[in-house]
């Protein structure tokens, strides 16, 4: 349900006794009023899916004033290729290997024994502790009821769905059972899950706005995520009643752009109640999506997609829009990644982290606001599908696919085309090496967790030997890979070859 009258005015006493302490901001200067934060984050979006990434054919206004009026990353990562893992980092501001629920690629449907465990802080619980109302709108996929949830996870309110991915129209997951909450209630709604998102976030931003509330809005659309219907296609939700939600045969790029510009219009509304409430200058807007674009999607000006750790599965829209401290129409080349916006927002929110998980992500406001220079990065990625894995270390980057390994710049060559390896064989060697040596702080991957592949069976340009459907991975392109020898993530403690 919605914030109710007590639940707000008692984070609006928390709001004001964290005033009342005089918290110094990112900048040292005293703060008049916390920041309001919104964050939306889109499903499966491609890095170049909106108009000012680039794409001629869709209309999004509305996520493109959030650019005009702040900083648009052009290198801007998320934690993986798939949804689960990412949003995992992005909560606990870590490496999702970190956590048994971060292994799962994504997490399945059938998997109720999984997820994200309670006493875990997050970025909501953080926020919530510095005086904030915290409301997560849409999706989770971070653990089912009873063991798991929002509500157990730092966030005042939830209305959306706990699984992969709904029915836009039916609102059944992809084991066609009803997912549809609000708090921990199951509930029936009628339309198009996109516009039901979004005018429960109007809502929730009034009822904030109204009780002078700082507040933390997770607006997570399952857009533009299949199953492919867009607003009218009631048909298309018939057809699918019975079939896999992702099913190989749907979806057109007319449909595409129709859900993305759906989103784009909710996001619209969302604006026009910051604007109607007068708190557009002190709020925090941030847009992005949870991983790389999958089978419709636009990645240009690189290759690769949803469930590779090839550039297009890991780049993706990155804005940032706070126009009382942010510069606004500006791009950075700050290397970027999901589980930075939490340091980011705690920063700017005048909250803090919990000693006992540190922060892998780093506060990116001093970078956006010109106080301190573009800082160098080193970045680190697994996917056990296809035993994936990859660095980013300045502009370079190692890549192994199955056997297969490579070393690109990904800043002179973002299509990775020029394998270097042999060129520059001592980084190679050292981005290898420390890829191991990073793995080896991390949990290993094991067998019985879930995970995904693009191979010819489905997809025409990625030749690559279907893998078995297995039981716990029903859904398109879930497929578990025949490991190579040693595991499915080689050998440990030696460097691929």
């Amino acid at each position: 349900m919605s914030p109710t009258r007590r639940d707000v005015l008692k984070t609006t006493a928390l709001g004001s006794i964290a005033l009342a302490a005089g918290v110094d901001n990112v900048f040292g200067q005293q703060r008049t009023a916390p920041p309001n934060i919104i964050y939306i984050m889109a499903d499966d979006l491609g890095y170049a899916d909106v108009a000012c990434y680039g794409r001629p054919d869709v209309k999004t206004p509305n996520i493109d004033r959030i650019a005009a009026r702040g900083v648009r990353f052009l290198q801007g990562y998320a934690n993986s290729a798939v949804c689960t893992a990412t949003r995992v980092a992005l909560i606990t501001g870590r490496y999702q290997y970190r956590q048994r629920l971060g292994l799962e690629e994504p997490l399945g449907v059938a998997n109720q024994r999984v997820g994200l465990p309670p006493e875990h802080p997050t970025i909501a619980s953080q926020l919530k502790k510095a005086g904030y109302g915290t409301t997560l709108i849409g999706k989770w996929h971070l653990g089912d009821l009873p063991n798991f949830g929002p509500l157990k996870s730092g966030y005042d309110h939830f209305y959306g769905f706990h699984s992969g991915g709904i029915d836009y129209y039916r609102h059944e997951g992809t084991d066609h059972k009803p997912d549809f909450w609000d708090d921990d209630m199951p509930i029936e709604k009628i339309g198009y899950a996109t516009d039901l998102f979004g005018d429960h976030a109007v809502d929730v931003v009034n009822k904030y706005a109204k009780a002078r509330n700082p507040f933390f809005v997770s607006l997570h659309f399952n857009a533009p995520h299949w199953p492919w219907e867009a607003p009218g296609d009631m048909d298309e939700a018939e057809r699918l009643k019975t079939r896999n939600l992702g099913a190989y045969d749907a979806g057109t790029q007319k449909t595409y752009r129709g859900m993305i510009e759906s989103m784009d219009t909710a996001i619209g509304r969302v604006y026009k109640a910051l604007d109607d409430n007068r708190l557009t200058n002190n709020t925090i807007v941030i847009f992005t999506s949870d991983n790389g674009g999958e089978r419709f999607a636009d990645t240009w000006p690189f290759t690769g997609h949803k469930m590779e750790l090839l550039e297009g599965g890991l780049r993706i829209p990155s804005i940032i829009s706070w126009p009382a401290r942010i510069p606004q129409g500006k791009t950075s080349e700050q290397v970027s990644i999901s589980m930075d916006w939490m340091p980011t927002l705690l920063a700017a929110a005048g909250g803090s982290a919990d000693p006992a998980y540190p922060l892998d992500g780093i506060n990116l406001l001093p970078m956006l606001t010109g106080a301190s220079p573009i800082q160098r990065r080193t970045l680190y990625w697994r996917f056990k599908g296809n035993a994936q894995r990859a660095v980013r270390d300045g502009d370079m980057k190692f890549l192994k696919i199955r056997d297969n390994t490579f070393l690109f710049n990904v800043v002179e060559d973002p299509l990775e085309r020029a394998n270097l390896k042999q060129r520059q064989p001592e980084v190679f060697e050292r981005l290898a090496n420390m890829w191991i040596e990073w793995d080896q702080t991390m949990l290993p991957e094991v067998e019985e967790s879930g995970t995904g592949g693009n191979n010819a069976a489905q997809w025409a340009d990625h030749p690559v030997t279907p893998a078995t459907r297995t039981p716990d991975n029903p859904g398109p392109g879930r497929f578990v890979d025949t490991p190579p020898p040693g595991g499915p993530g080689g050998r440990r403690g030696a460097p691929p070859q």
